[in-house]
């Protein structure tokens, strides 16, 4: 894929400061003395001056942009005591320069009921890059056996989850906690058993690890699906003009996964009042809590979609899966070509909202990861995966 190879090329190009060009028989270089000046002043401004804008902060990776381009959502009103905690907890985090680690890895973490059906094809796509990831396995059912190396002695203390409940999102936490303790850990992936990659690693890493944003799926929606589910009752924290909605399987960096840990104030209203049959509602804190959190905390620190795509277009209430049958070159060239995001509301106008998938301001493909797909798809999901994830 010719794009995606110079992508990567202009990577690597950014991060080598190229030689000046020789212009032979040049009598008067004042003029190149000028303009040099005049970057050196402008890139030392930069540094003392931090940039405001997010597009300045992915030119300079300003060491301090997470405290501009990311607003502390502040309320029409007098703050409790418990929120102005949580936001001068939260605003620490944010401004805080992440830790530079000298071998920064991503960690892909499991939620899964047992065993991983598709371990064989993860094994694959890790292999020969050891040092630049993690595992975590959530298995909340039974303990699962093992067939990759990658794989075993990874799994964690795990508890029961029950779909819809908020023991998801406790799930959720339980293994960020324990990927935060490797200092080396700098994004955080959610995978079910059911998700498979679409690229291969090193375009993956790239992906995640040259852009300062999290890949949280976030939006309005006013329907019964959305809004419907909200409470009075989250009041006066969570005010309803801030409920968001979203997929679960995110993509976080370092000062995300942090603020996850360390909120208590918003992560009790849902854990009290986003939950199956309150007030003939059915609210799922897993769609809501994330997207709410960080759309009143950093609003322009996520994408507002995820890198896991997920295809809702039967209308059901579980996305369409995949057999062995339907996984094909094509299907997979399919997904990894879609470029736009599209979130659809459930009121009656079922109004369709698009938006590009930028990468630090350049369309960029959605999708790294893909579900859900049933277990028996994993022998054509092996004997495609060199072809399909070629960059």
């Amino acid at each position: 894929m010719k794009t995606a190879r110079a992508w990567q090329l202009g990577i690597k190009d950014m991060l080598i400061m190229s030689g000046s060009r020789q212009r032979p028989h040049l009598k008067r270089p004042i003029w190149i003395i000028v303009l040099v000046s005049l970057v050196s002043i402008c890139l030392i401004g930069a540094y003392i001056y931090p940039p405001r804008s997010s597009a300045a902060c992915y030119i300079f990776s300003s060491r301090d942009c997470s405290i501009y381009e990311q607003p502390i959502h502040v309320p029409s009103r007098e703050l409790t005591d418990d929120e102005t905690a949580a936001q001068v907890v939260i605003r620490e985090i944010l401004k805080t320069p992440p830790v530079h680690s000298k071998n920064p890895k991503i960690a892909f973490m499991f939620l899964t009921p047992g065993s991983l059906p598709f371990e064989k094809l993860w094994d694959r796509f890790f292999h020969g890059h050891e040092d630049r990831f993690t595992v975590y396995v959530h298995a909340s059912s039974e303990k699962p056996a093992h067939v990759s190396r990658y794989f075993i002695g990874r799994d964690i203390r795990s508890e029961k989850v029950i779909w819809g409940k908020i023991s998801m999102v406790d799930a959720e936490k339980r293994l960020l906690g324990h990927a935060l303790e490797d200092p080396n850990n700098q994004h955080f992936v959610l995978l079910s058993d059911s998700c498979v990659p679409l690229h291969n690693f090193d375009y993956v890493y790239n992906y995640l690890m040259f852009t300062n944003i999290s890949y949280i799926d976030c939006f309005e929606d006013p329907g019964p699906h959305g809004n419907g589910r909200y409470s009075d009752h989250m009041m006066p924290e969570v005010e309803v003009k801030d409920f968001r909605k979203g997929a679960q399987w995110f993509s976080m960096k370092r000062q995300h996964a942090i603020i996850v840990m360390a909120d208590s104030l918003y992560y009790t209203k849902f854990k009290l009042y986003c939950r199956p049959g309150m007030d003939g509602r059915n609210c799922y804190a897993d769609e809501h809590y994330l997207p709410t959190l960080f759309n009143m905390i950093d609003p322009t620190g996520i994408a507002n979609w995820s890198v896991t795509h997920v295809d809702w277009s039967e209308g059901k209430w579980h996305p369409k899966a995949y057999r062995g049958q339907d996984v094909s070159y094509e299907l997979l060239r399919n997904i990894t070509a879609i470029d736009m995001s599209y979130h659809v509301t459930s009121n009656e106008k079922k109004k369709m909202m698009i938006q590009p998938c930028l990468w630090n301001g350049v369309k960029r493909p959605c999708y790294l990861f893909a579900r859900k797909f049933y277990p028996e798809a994993q022998d054509n999901l092996l004997h495609l995966f060199s072809n399909y994830t070629t960059v």
